[in-house]
């Protein structure tokens, strides 16, 4: 029987008529071979040869009708970018052969190569047994230095356990919880790389706890780890840090039945699918919007959940009584996450809606302990806090979910889940009546109907006409200038 053809990506159908040509030996590599055994494909390729690997990379670009760049002369390394934004990645050899090469990568399950023509599993070239490592779903340092040599490794080694599902074997647990203190010597932006691909798995909701036990929170998210030991009083169950991995937990779930339309097995989480169903494909478009950095909307929503307690642990104040509180923690928090997403490069757009959610995410909540929600109510929640306002609508109930551990009380969660869905319902389908309504004025026509000056007064008065407009109790030029005149009046 014809052994079964590795899933590989249809890229390789047309350069192995390319690489056949070559008078030097090709090599695909690394993640590429390592989801082929796993019947997954990766598209961005890369490849290995002895020697004149920015030659190659350049020949096949010139082949493919695409661009090809240098990335590091002096290790002759080059990049093939394609149409679709994947890209081949060619090297050469980290030592003096194919072997020398592999024996020199991080896990053994990523130590692995197939010869360019190759198509079958029995082809692969395996020194470091990764393919045993892979069948038993461990993921093992592929030498002893690895992460001497290249310390970002200790948080590669978590996003992999988060993307594949695996465990790491015990030496490599020791290796990184060792080598952790050494990520200072790298560049903060390979860290930031880690962590944003370990919150875009399909398991991100486990980075903060993996990061705790692995001890790399500390070194990646201090500000996070000190929220260990805060405590909180009644109704939360749990301190500070235990509490923010229970949000992102119920927040995996809510993105889950909300979002991909995935069964839960919470009568809570069903109920918000079902009362959130029209908006889903709204928030689809929201959440998987690109964000300077290369970055999409579901990872804003991610950090926003993990910083939204972030102002506990400098806040926290104990009462007479016991009772511990955290007055303007969201405020306090939106700064520190600010600052450490400042730290980790992440661009002015991220940060800024980030810094949002945080500093709103008590907003729903408070709006669920009035009689009901008024237009004016949803245009100032909207006004503050913009599209990142979606986001604290799914963090708001995750929150109350983690703080109960469910539900809890029947008319709580009711009332909470009725805000996000009257929010949803003003920004999804009245957003120029009541988000964003179109101006009824200028400031050149507040000016001339009320002899003004320009100045500051202007523009207050324009926001007290955009609010009054956007709470249904006026809609003409008319209207608007007799409103402008009366607040004027009623201020002298």
């Amino acid at each position: 029987m014809a052994e079964k053809t590795l899933a590989l990506p249809p890229t390789m159908d047309r350069l192995r008529p390319l690489l056949a040509t070559e008078k030097i030996p090709v090599y695909l590599v690394g993640g590429a071979v390592r989801d082929a055994l796993l019947g997954r494909i990766t598209y961005d390729l890369d490849f290995v040869v002895p020697e004149q690997a920015i030659a190659l990379a350049f020949h096949v670009g010139d082949a493919l009708g695409m661009p090809a760049f240098v990335l590091d002369r002096e290790r002759d390394i080059a990049r093939v970018v394609l149409a679709d934004d994947t890209n081949l990645d060619f090297a050469r050899f980290r030592g003096d052969d194919l072997e020398s090469d592999l024996r020199a990568r991080d896990f053994t399950i990523n130590a692995m190569a197939l010869p360019a023509q190759a198509t079958t599993a029995s082809e692969i070239v395996d020194p470091c047994q990764g393919r045993a490592d892979l069948d038993r779903g461990v993921i093992r340092l592929a030498y002893a230095d690895a992460l001497n040599d290249d310390p970002v490794r200790a948080m590669r080694a978590a996003r992999m356990v988060l993307k594949l599902g695996f465990r790491l074997s015990p030496e490599t647990v020791e290796a990184v919880q060792q080598g952790a203190p050494q990520l200072h010597l790298v560049s903060i932006e390979r860290v930031r790389d880690e962590l944003i691909k370990a919150l875009q798995s399909p398991r991100a909701h486990e980075t903060v706890p993996l990061l705790h036990q692995l001890q790399l929170l500390p070194q990646v998210l201090p500000e996070i780890a000190v929220l260990e030991d805060v405590e909180q009083s009644s109704p939360h169950r749990e301190p500070v840090l235990a509490h923010s991995v229970s949000v992102m937990t119920w927040l995996w779930r809510v993105e889950r039945a909300v979002l991909d339309g995935q069964q839960e097995d919470s009568d809570a989480l069903m109920e918000a699918a079902a009362q959130l169903a029209s908006f889903a494909p709204g928030l689809r478009q929201h959440f998987g919007r690109p964000v300077d950095g290369g970055l999409e909307g579901r990872v804003l929503l991610r950090l926003g959940a993990l910083f939204h307690d972030v102002g506990k642990a400098e806040t926290q104040t104990v009462e007479r009584d016991g009772r511990i509180r955290f007055l303007g923690h969201e405020k306090v928090g939106a700064e520190q996450a600010a600052r450490r997403l400042r730290r980790l490069r992440l661009s002015n757009q991220a940060i800024g809606h980030v810094q949002k959610v945080v500093r709103g995410h008590m907003r729903p909540l408070w709006l669920a302990q009035e009689d009901g929600v008024s237009r004016r109510a949803v245009y100032r929640f909207f006004r503050t806090l913009g599209d990142a306002g979606l986001d604290v609508g799914l963090i708001s109930l995750a929150d109350h979910l983690a703080t109960h551990d469910g539900p809890g009380p029947e008319a709580g969660w009711k009332r909470l889940l009725t805000v996000v869905e009257q929010l949803y319902s003003y920004y999804f389908e009245a957003y120029a009546q009541v988000v964003s309504p179109p101006p009824l004025v200028n400031g050149g026509e507040l000016i001339a109907a009320l002899e003004l000056t320009p100045g500051p007064q202007v523009g207050e008065l324009l926001q007290l006409i955009e609010e009054a407009q956007a709470a249904g109790e006026i809609s003409t030029l008319e209207e608007a200038i007799a409103l402008a005149r009366r607040h004027r009046a009623d201020s002298n």
